[in-house]
Parts: C-alpha cells; sequence; structure tokens
C-alpha cells in the first residue's frame, strides 16, 4: 500500500504544452474548468532528461461517459485520438469505457491524494535515482510512485543500501540490461531501518535523532541537484540527472556519502562495510522481520 506503478493511458491522451494551455484556457458551459481532467504529466523519460511540460486528459477511474463529455474539448480530443484505437481492442473494458485510462490505478491515487508531493523512480535506468513530484502530476507507468512526502523515506530509498539491495533483488530488462525496479521485489523486501508502519510518535529517541539526519542529507542532494538543474549555463538543455549520475562530480559524491552515513549509523553499522557484507546484513534484517512488516 505505499509503492505503486503509475498510471496506463492505453491511448492518446497525452498532450504537449502548448495544447494543454489551449485547453486550460476555453470554458465549458456549465462553468466547470478543464483543469479538473487536464493535468501534468510525468514519465520516465521526464524524470532523467529533461521535463517536457506534458499534459494528460485524465477522467480518472470512474467518470461516466455522460458526465465526460461535459469537459468539451479534452472530451473531443480524445474521442477523436484515442477511440479509434480502443474501439478494435479485444478487452470489452477497454472497448466500452474509451474515454478511461486502461489502467488508471485507483490505488496510486487514493494513496497520493492527500499528499503535497510524492517519491518517484523510472521503472528501468542505469542509474537508481529518486525524484520528488507534486500533486496533481499524474505519473505514467514507466515510474514506480512511493507515496509518501517526508525526506527520511527519500533518504533511505536513496542510500548505497538500498540501491544494492534494489540491484540485487531486482530483473534486468531491455537492450541495455538496465536494472529494473518493481514495488513487490524490490520494494515490499526492503528492510528500512524500522518498519514503515511505525508511528513517528513510537520512535525512541535515537530513531528519531536518525530520521532527523537522514531527513537534512537527503533535502540537502535533493536541492543541490536542483540547482544543478536549474543553472543558467549554454549546456543547460543537456543537463539531465542521467548525465549528472554518469559524471558523478565530487559534489553529488560528497552528498551522497554524507547520506550514507546518516542511513548506516540508523542501522547501527559502519560505513565502511563492503557491498557483500552489506547486503548480508541487510538480508539478516530482512528475516528478522515479521512476514506482515518486512519492510
Amino acid at each position: 500500500g505505499v509503492a505503486f506503478m503509475g498510471d496506463t493511458k492505453g491511448g492518446a491522451f497525452d498532450i504537449s504544452r502548448e495544447q494543454a494551455a489551449a485547453l486550460l484556457a476555453a470554458g465549458n458551459p456549465d462553468g466547470r474548468p478543464n483543469r479538473d481532467v487536464v493535468v501534468p504529466w510525468v514519465n520516465g523519460r521526464d524524470v532523467l532528461g529533461r521535463a517536457r511540460g506534458r499534459h494528460i486528459i485524465d477522467f480518472g477511474v470512474d467518470m461516466s461517459e455522460a458526465e465526460a463529455a461535459r469537459y468539451l474539448r479534452p472530451f473531443a480530443q480524445v474521442r477523436a485520438q484515442v477511440l479509434p484505437g480502443r474501439r478494435t481492442n479485444k478487452r470489452a473494458s477497454y472497448r466500452e469505457r474509451w474515454w478511461i485510462h486502461v489502467e488508471a490505478r485507483p490505488g496510486l491515487r487514493a494513496a497520493i491524494q492527500p499528499l503535497r508531493r510524492f517519491i518517484a523512480t523510472p521503472t528501468v535506468g542505469r542509474h537508481r535515482i529518486f525524484v520528488w513530484l507534486r500533486s496533481p502530476t499524474l505519473p505514467d507507468h514507466q515510474l514506480i510512485v512511493v507515496a509518501r512526502d517526508d525526506d527520511y523515506l527519500f533518504g533511505v530509498l536513496h542510500s548505497r543500501a538500498h540501491e544494492l539491495w534494489s540491484l540485487r533483488m531486482g530483473t534486468r530488462l531491455g537492450v541495455g540490461n538496465d536494472p529494473r525496479y518493481t514495488p513487490t521485489t524490490t520494494f515490499e523486501t526492503f528492510p528500512f531501518p524500522w518498519p514503515l508502519s511505525t508511528p513517528d510518535a513510537a520512535l525512541n529517541a535515537a530513531q528519531r535523532e536518525h530520521q532527523r539526519a537522514i531527513a537534512a542529507a537527503a533535502a540537502a542532494l535533493d536541492a543541490a541537484r536542483r540547482d544543478w538543474l536549474a543553472a543558467e549555463v549554454e549546456s543547460a538543455t543537456t543537463r539531465t540527472l542521467t548525465a549528472l549520475y554518469n559524471a558523478r562530480p565530487a559534489w553529488l559524491s560528497a552528498a551522497h556519502d554524507a547520506l550514507d552515513r546518516a542511513v548506516l549509523a540508523a542501522y547501527g553499522w559502519a560505513e565502511e562495510l563492503a557491498d557483500d557484507e552489506l547486503l548480508a546484513r541487510l538480508l539478516a534484517h530482512n528475516l528478522e522481520r515479521p512476514a506482515r512488516s518486512r519492510s
């Protein structure tokens, strides 16, 4: 109930920045705004490259055709761009509810709806990179979403411990044999320093201190990356997270080292652990947990 695959659209629901601006500026006879159904949309390319500012027409998980049709221009666009392909789909629900995304992920939507931001990582990538997305952004199925908004969890996920675990527990996919991240094999099996279900009020003083240290290091890493991406230089268009992690400059390594120290301290382990020893300790930590609270 924390990590989810993103939305699968099943048709040309996504639109450019310019198309979105035109739809958002258009009105409807009953006064309802098109921003109800035209929202920012992000996939793995946007996370690892430069964000393209794309949007998506999204009628949710159960809006009726009659209700969707009240958003005149968005509905007309979907009818023109999506209906022809969905009309011949072998699955009845996809044919009959052609204005709804094929896998709209109601669990994901319910989990992120109350959050001001949430964590996302590309399903497939050479580097295991996590980023913050802000509501009402709809994440594509090429992203795995973690429905939490705290820097502590972001930090643990971006630590060396979790990266090693995800590489060992994940699969490989594609021509480049890049690692694949999934909610079931890599997230749900990972043993966090204490179970994610532990309320903050139940943490002891030492755990709270570790939580604060991890959160501070994670926030510093995220801020430094954002500053680098936003730098006003001639090469700004080539400043991507993929390029950054390929180069891994000294400041980035230092930020990750600080984060790793904070995370390993939360486990009570020394930072000099070799990869195999760290994995062995994580496995032992996993096996100590009851099945219902492995993470």
